[in-house]
């Protein structure tokens, strides 16, 4: 397992994020949840090949999720070494106004809640986990910069806003001195590929690492699932209809499926290591968050990582996949610009070789 800076930030985090929107039988996400007992050894697995990147949020199976974490952390002795986020928004109390959003009374009032919950003093990324559309960005900032002060967070973040939004944010913080966000939390894949346009770019150029969730676009590109005259077929929880995540399966969706499975079939790597790998070499892509049902799973998630998709075969993907552009964005593709704003000329950012990565690890033998 490699490990990268996460934005533009001192935070080293792997490639790939243990999710644990499933560790827990209770409240929203119940229906695929995992006990104590089953959550042990995805845990386990995760921390054995290298995984030091956890992800979860008070919402996550009604607090069950963070209190799972805590007590294997805690057994683990390993609290030091990973990397633990949270996240805050969703309502904890239905009949308080004050008990959601993103208003300073609830964000300390959530982290406070979440540190008990996980049996420790402080988060090392704490994220906003949806706009609420109300609150001001500039109390959002401010709220999450005393607490680092504090020392109750290390780092903040944000996930599932505007793209403007996060934006602000980090103008307002840097013109400010305040805490940078240094986390961009969206959903990304070969199925949603929506972000590209406007997120991409800004996370870039904002000092702001995505973590990508939702890489097999839950469960759709595993290739548990075939299409039949009845719809959706397959083992997994979205099998018998003929939608997934709430929206109906596309002709689009099935010609990316289909494509994936013929190049994962040319590589002899399962679909949903394909799905995985394309998203996590993605531009301004920090780390995926992976999910898992078992720890095998995790070791095929894993895998993910060690291989490349050749350039032939990526183009199939991206060709399959590919959205058509929201209205004036065409105007930002290298075709419309070659074609009238520097027509006849080659022009780039910086030469190939301008900013070289640097990578701190064993010398690799010469290719």
């Amino acid at each position: 397992m490699h490990y990268y800076l996460l934005g533009r930030s001192g935070l080293r985090v792997s490639r790939l994020a243990l999710g644990t929107m499933n560790f827990g039988t209770a409240g929203f996400h119940a229906a695929y949840g995992k006990t104590e007992a089953e959550a042990e050894p995805i845990f386990r697995r995760y921390l054995e090949a290298g995984g030091n990147f956890i992800d979860t949020a008070d919402f996550y199976t009604a607090g069950e999720s963070e209190r799972i974490l805590g007590r294997l952390i805690t057994s683990a002795g390993v609290r030091d070494r990973l990397v633990l986020t949270s996240k805050f928004t969703n309502s904890t109390d239905p009949g308080d106004p004050n008990a959601s959003g993103n208003g300073r009374k609830h964000l300390i009032r959530a982290l406070e809640a979440s540190l008990s919950r996980l049996g420790t003093d402080y988060l090392d990324l704490y994220l906003l986990h949806t706009w609420d559309r109300i609150t001001p960005v500039e109390e959002v900032v401010r709220t999450l910069d005393d607490l680092v002060r504090a020392g109750k967070i290390r780092y903040a973040g944000l996930s599932d806003v505007p793209a403007w939004y996060a934006a602000r944010a980090q103008s307002y913080a840097e013109a400010h001195g305040l805490t940078p966000m240094i986390n961009l939390q969206l959903p990304y894949s070969l199925i949603a590929r929506g972000i590209e346009p406007e997120y991409l770019p800004m996370a870039q150029s904002l000092g702001m690492g995505l973590t990508a969730w939702s890489p097999i676009a839950g469960g759709l590109l595993s290739g548990k699932y075939r299409r039949t005259a009845d719809g959706l077929a397959g083992t997994g929880r979205l099998g018998g209809g003929d939608s997934a995540n709430g929206r109906p399966v596309s002709d689009r969706d099935w010609r990316v499926i289909d494509a994936l499975d013929g190049v994962a079939t040319e590589l002899g790597r399962s679909m949903a290591q394909v799905a995985i790998n394309w998203v996590a070499t993605q531009p301004a892509v920090g780390s995926v968050i992976i999910g898992a049902s078992s720890p095998e799973q995790v070791d095929g998630n894993v895998a993910a990582l060690d291989f490349e998709i050749p350039r032939e075969l990526r183009a199939r993907l991206e060709e399959a996949s590919a959205e058509p552009l929201p209205g004036h964005y065409s105007m930002f593709t290298p075709q419309y610009q070659s074609w009238i704003v520097n027509p006849g000329l080659e022009i780039g950012d910086k030469p190939a070789g301008y900013a070289p990565p640097v990578f701190n690890g064993a010398a690799r033998p010469a290719a």
